[in-house]
């Protein structure tokens, strides 16, 4: 299958909610929602919480974000138990752990992005067409007043505006429609907020579809195809699948990675086969170092990272750095490259964005 296209599997009650983005064939995005008996927060659902403690050596406060679940808030301000907030879910917790959360709660679209800690109208520096620039700052600022929301109407507590790359182009209605869907999403979480109930979620996370709906748009799909298991193993998306789930990562030639999760940190051991020439371990490097975003994302591992890489000369070190910064470049997930460890490993430190896909497929899938 060439290009890109959306695949959503439908009408299989035992496996989540699901969609991949396909290019020419290969799985490069998933989107995946967790159990409906999974307790913990959903990224992106904005809670009333309520204070439990500050912790003033790291400057913290943990929050009762309800039903039992805890957040983590790093946080300059001074705040008393007791005292209620909205917050909004920021990155994946790993087991054990309270959920960490931001105060400045952002509600995205597939064209605008609604700031209501940030006010003003902004447009994505991907719109490089000042013309265009200033049609899509004008409709974002109609949509607002038309609603209520606009600076004339709130003053300072009037909410911003990100008009995302996608907007360009795109009709005034479609922009309307989308800014309306996201004030709706904000006077919910205000309304909570101001009649002060216990701490809860009050805007619910998007699922799998919406989100791929709404990212997966730069370019857009050529088509989106809805199916069964039966439609994913025609096109080969179960047995990619199958394969995100096993350590080892065939690089094309007799080389392979392999990628093992651990509980404190990913470890990725790149191998060269049976040629041990510098020209092999080099060419397997960079291919590893090339794909190695797309598989954390889709394995959704982060935290910290550390690649072992094959026999590297000092001096191929830096053709190597550039490698995998410009892989990650183009990665959704925001991801640092710390560096060279004394012992020529490359360390890097990932957002926690994403559930580990191990934990969100059917166990009995492999």
């Amino acid at each position: 299958m060439k290009g890109r296209a959306v695949l959503i599997l439908e009408d299989e009650p035992k496996w989540p909610a699901l969609a991949a983005l396909m290019v020419d064939g290969r799985i490069e995005d998933l989107a995946i929602d967790p159990p409906e008996s999974d307790p913990a927060p959903r990224l992106e659902a904005v809670h009333l919480a309520k204070v439990i403690r500050r912790v003033e050596a790291i400057g913290a406060l943990f929050l009762d974000l309800g039903d039992g679940r805890e957040g983590f808030l790093k946080a300059p301000r001074k705040a008393r138990p007791g005292e209620k907030l909205l917050v909004q879910v920021a990155r994946h917790a790993e087991p054990g752990k309270a959920t960490p959360v931001s105060d400045e709660p952002l509600y995205k679209g597939r064209y605008a992005i609604l700031t209501p800690h940030a006010p003003g109208i902004n447009v994505a520096r991907r719109v490089r067409d000042e013309d265009e620039a200033a049609r899509l700052r004008v409709i974002a600022e109609e949509a607002l007043s038309a609603l209520g929301l606009g600076a004339e109407a709130l003053g300072e507590a009037a909410p911003g505006a990100i008009l995302r790359s996608a907007a360009e182009g795109v009709d005034e209605e479609a922009i309307h429609d989308d800014v309306a869907a996201l004030a709706e999403l904000l006077n919910a979480a205000r309304a909570a907020e101001a009649e002060g109930g216990e701490p809860a979620e009050v805007v619910a996370a998007p699922d799998a579809v919406t989100r791929a709906w709404r990212d997966w748009v730069d370019p857009e799909p050529e088509e989106v195809i809805r199916g069964d298991l039966r439609l994913w193993d025609d096109m080969g998306a179960l047995d990619q699948l199958g394969a995100l789930l096993r350590p080892r990562v065939d690089l094309g030639t007799d080389a392979w990675m392999m990628v093992e999760p651990t509980s404190a940190l990913t470890a990725i051991d790149v191998n060269t086969g049976g040629d041990f020439s510098t020209a092999a371990g080099l060419k397997a490097n960079l291919a590893a170092l090339a794909d190695l975003p797309r598989q954390l994302r889709l394995r959704g591992l982060g935290g910290q990272i550390v690649i072992d890489l094959a026999p590297l000369s000092k001096r191929d070190r830096k053709q190597a750095e550039t490698a995998i910064k410009r892989a990650l470049r183009e990665d959704p997930v925001d991801t640092q490259v710390l560096g060279w460890t004394p012992l020529g490993h490359i360390e890097l430190t990932r957002r926690r964005e994403r559930r580990p896909l191990r934990e969100l497929l059917p166990r009995d899938f492999s």
